[in-house]
């Protein structure tokens, strides 16, 4: 029972499943039916197909359907179509009835044709007549119309053939004017004519004599304009320094509250007329005609070749090859007009023509830019003016150096300030032209060194090296007047009286004064600051003390014809440059308006210079003091071997001693140091001398009476020294020169060997500046003193332990000796 209920169940469910299968597949084919029904035919293809991507029987099933859903349609279709039939043969009905009708309107359509066409022959050959009449009319007035047209290109033709001839250059635009008519209006109205094309073919020559000529025109404009660009350049540059002294007598004026208008005025381009190119007869007016009317560019040239020409070409279409070939020779002109002559640095008239011939040149092309439009452009004017400040900056380089008058140097400065304001008034860049006055003011600078270079000789070489005498009250005050001079103890003495210095020094502080001047001649119209030219001022002004007045005093001081009086007058002078270097200071910042408290106010250095040559000359002094004492060393005339002295000092010495006294008293205008330092100098080489004449290896011996009489005039050092022959020495300070002297003739005189030998070495040794070597070489040659010589005489007679004593002496004496040495 369970298996047959089991199976049962199975059954039941197999055939729910079927049935449920079954209802699915009858709603897919009911919704792909209308589907088909509401879609497009072409979008069938798709339904169609998922119809045979189901199950293997889904499509008859699918058949089926649509086959009774086919006998649906066709019983709705019958049963409409009898519900309609009785109305379409009503229909047919009524068709039927009309046609009879309209069978008889056309038998009536077509008589009413028939008659209408019998009637309207007559109007149709009436109407033929009249269309040829219009036809006619229409030829007329054709041919008028093409008359018409042709005249006017006729008459310009005959028209132009008559102006080509003609000389006048101002009827060229009417035949440019009439050959552009020919070409753009008349000529393609009848371009179909053989005889329009005859005068087209001949247009292009016409064309070709009228741009000859015009460039006839042009090139002799431009040879007549490089011929008289100086009259142009000079015009121009006039201007601009009337122009530059007008503003600053403006600005005086103003400055002083007192303006009047000027008798001329600038109104645009004041720059510098010159008929096709030629100077006209107004321009060789006289100057104050010239000064009255002020002169443009367009007043001295004559353009209208260049205008012409250039309006030719652009109506025949070729502007571009005449704006080149404008461009070419005006460079090749440029190239010309900076082309210097050999000789122009020997006269201000050649560099006056180079910069007149220069400015002409670009006043000329500037009004060519402003005036043409397009002839020349600013591109071409700047590449122009950058190879033409290059050469200019190159010759200029190159022929200022070989300027050695300051006077020319300083022209060539104003020319080239007057030609960089008058191009730079013009819109041309100027920096570089003032970059080179840099330049021109070293080679400027260097001129006036040379130059008073020779007025400092020429004032040393005329100078006596004297105090100036000063006889009245006058005298005094034109010298303080030329040389700021102040001393109190001077102004207190009665006339005459003599002043310190010689006479170079205020004609010195003179012409230094006068080089500034001269220098601030270079630093005018450089629109500079004040700042820039008071350090310009005192740069040049160190050069000339540091370098050209610095020489000058070192080679004076050199100078064999310089004695002793003559050097210790320079030093006086010297000194008193020196102290006037403080109211140099102040004339260049009276002059300037500069403050010296300025942070980079350069400082004069004339106080290094004249300190220089001061130390220069005081060593000249010790030179030349120790060559005096050198000469009467070589006077002296010792007997060597004299048996006593005479009792008196030797007669070179006491020479020389007065003079040395002479001279000193000639340093008391000197500062103290160096008085001191002169007498101190002298003492100890006449101290070297007399010990280097005792020490001589050509000396072999020497008596003791020749040390006695050598002991005179040591003495007599001592005493000259000791007499304080210039103040200031504190104590015996100038007899410690003589000290090593004093202690070895003192130890020959006494003859206290044993104390000598005894003390050597220390500190309290009454012969500490007594050398061993020198004692020795003294000794050694008193040793060997012939028989004549008293001293030995003696100890051979009467004491020969003494020669004994002196071998030991001499013994010891080279034991220390060695002793040093090793």
């Amino acid at each position: 029972m369970g298996w047959r209920c089991s199976q049962n169940c199975n059954t039941l469910y197999i055939t729910i499943m079927a049935d449920n299968e079954t209802l699915e597949f009858v709603t897919e084919h009911e919704r792909i039916l209308q589907e088909i029904e509401s879609t497009d035919t072409a979008c069938v293809g798709p339904t169609l197909r998922s119809i045979y991507d189901d199950q293997p029987n889904a499509h008859k099933r699918f058949m089926e359907k649509l086959d009774a859903r086919i006998r649906n349609h066709d019983r709705e279709i019958e049963k409409m179509c009898n519900f309609h039939h009785q109305g379409f043969v009503d229909a047919i009905t009524e068709l039927l009835k009309v046609r009879a009708d309209s069978e008889k309107l056309m038998g009536q359509v077509t008589d009413t044709n028939r008659r209408l066409q019998d009637a309207g022959r007559d109007v149709t050959a009436q109407t033929e007549e009249v269309i040829c009449c219009r036809i006619q009319q229409r030829n007329m007035a054709t041919t008028v119309e093409k008359l018409q047209l042709c005249i006017p290109g006729d008459t310009g033709y005959c028209y132009l053939r008559d102006l080509i001839p003609v000389v006048e250059h101002w009827l060229y635009y009417a035949a440019l004017k009439t050959m552009e008519q020919l070409e753009k209006v008349y000529i393609p109205r009848v371009s179909q004519y053989r005889f329009c094309q005859i005068m087209a073919e001949n247009l292009p020559r016409l064309r070709e004599e009228i741009k000859e000529i015009s460039m006839s025109d042009l090139k002799d404009f431009l040879e007549s304009i490089r011929k008289h660009s100086d009259k142009v350049g000079e015009t121009a540059m006039r201007q601009a320094q009337q122009h530059r002294t007008f503003n600053s007598a403006v600005a005086k004026q103003v400055h002083t509250g007192h303006y009047s208008k000027p008798v001329y005025s600038l109104s645009g381009r004041t720059h510098t007329h010159i008929s096709n190119g030629l100077l006209t007869d107004d321009d060789a007016g006289d100057e104050e005609e010239a000064d009255e009317e002020v002169l443009t560019a367009q007043d001295l040239v004559d353009f209208s070749p260049v205008y012409r020409c250039l309006h030719i070409y652009t109506v025949l279409g070729d502007r571009e090859t005449f704006e080149n070939y404008y461009r070419k020779q005006r460079k090749k002109q440029a190239r010309l007009v900076l082309q210097p002559q050999a000789n122009m640095h020997e006269t201000v008239e050649g560099y006056r023509r180079y910069f007149n011939q220069i400015v002409g040149f670009f006043v000329v092309e500037d009004h060519i830019l402003h005036a043409t439009r397009g002839l020349v452009t600013r591109v071409f004017t700047d590449e122009l003016w950058n190879m033409a400040l290059s050469k200019i900056i190159a010759v200029l380089r190159t022929h200022s150096s070989y300027c050695d008058d300051p006077d020319l140097v300083l022209e060539l400065k104003n020319l080239i300030v007057i030609c960089a304001d008058t191009l730079q008034g013009y819109g041309f860049p100027v920096n570089r032209l003032f970059d080179l006055l840099f330049e021109v003011r070293d080679q400027y600078n260097e001129t006036l060194l040379k130059k008073w270079a020779v007025v400092f000789r020429e004032i040393f070489e005329s100078d006596n090296y004297s105090p100036i005498p000063v006889e009245t009250e006058e005298e005094y005050k034109l010298v303080t007047s030329r040389f700021p001079f102040h001393d109190p103890e001077i102004e207190k003495q009665d006339f005459p009286k003599k002043l310190p210095m010689s006479q170079s020094v205020p004609q010195i502080y003179t012409q230094v004064k006068e080089f500034i001047y001269a220098s601030l001649k270079f630093s005018e119209s450089l629109h500079r600051s004040s700042t820039e030219i008071d350090d310009m001022l005192r740069k040049s002004t160190n050069l000339l003390l540091t370098r050209t007045l610095s020489s000058c005093l070192q080679n004076l001081i050199k100078k064999p014809h310089i004695g002793l009086t003559e050097l210790v007058q320079i030093i006086i002078n010297t000194t008193h440059l020196e102290q006037a270097c403080k109211y140099l200071e102040e004339f260049i910042t009276n002059i300037t308006n500069v403050s010296p408290e300025t942070v980079h106010t350069t400082r004069l250095y004339g106080l290094s210079t004249f300190k220089d040559a001061r130390h220069a000359a005081e060593g000249e002094i010790y030179t030349k003091l120790n060559q005096k004492i050198d000469e009467f060393i070589q006077l002296a005339d010792y007997e060597w071997s004299m048996a006593e002295s005479d009792g008196r000092a030797s007669g070179y010495l006491m020479d020389l001693i007065n003079f040395l006294r002479s001279t000193f008293q000639v340093f008391t205008h000197l500062p103290g140091k160096v008085a001191q330092t002169a007498c101190m100098s002298a003492c100890k080489h006449l101290s070297t001398s007399l010990m280097q004449m005792l020490l001589d290896t050509e000396l072999k011996q020497i008596s003791m009476g020749a040390i006695q009489q050598f002991n005179l005039d040591v003495m007599q050092c001592e005493l000259f020294a000791s007499s304080e022959p210039v103040p200031g020495f504190q104590g015996d300070t100038l007899q410690l020169a003589f000290i090593d002297l004093r202690q070895l003739l003192d130890l020959f005189m006494v003859w206290d060997w044993s104390t000598y030998l005894a003390d050597y070495g220390q500190p309290n040794s009454k012969y500490l500046r007594v050398n061993p070597a020198t004692a020795l070489a003294l000794l050694e040659k008193m040793k060997d003193t012939n028989k004549k010589n008293n001293i030995f005489s003696q100890f051979r007679k009467n004491d020969r332990d003494k020669q004994k004593l002196i071998e030991t002496v001499v013994k010891q004496l080279r034991s220390l000796v060695n002793g040093m040495s090793s």
